[in-house]
């Protein structure tokens, strides 16, 4: 399985809610099991992000799909980093001449 990073911020309507945020991420990793998918953590930040979820998916395609379904349900927007743990990224590495 591959890993996703998935980068969030609250839109207006999320903020105005944000006292549901806790059950809207249980949500989301219902959402995620019914694709494939399996959210491992969900964190709420402070900075320049309001929170972030770690995501194993098979393929990008359901990374994608997860998080275009997460989106359009309009409380928050995401960016999502592909990652590669230490085993994941030697193998990258290795391929290289």
């Amino acid at each position: 399985m591959n890993k996703y990073i998935f980068l969030i911020n609250f839109t207006e309507k999320g903020i105005a809610n944000v006292q549901q945020s806790p059950d809207r991420a249980e949500a989301f990793s219902a959402m995620a099991r019914k694709l494939g998918a399996k959210v491992e953590s969900h964190f709420w930040t402070v900075g320049p992000y309001d929170g972030l979820a770690i995501v194993e998916a098979p393929d990008d395609e359901t990374a994608s799909a997860l998080a275009l379904s997460l989106g359009k349900l309009g409380n928050i927007r995401s960016t999502t980093l592909r990652a590669f743990d230490a085993a994941a990224f030697r193998s990258v590495v290795g391929k290289i001449g």
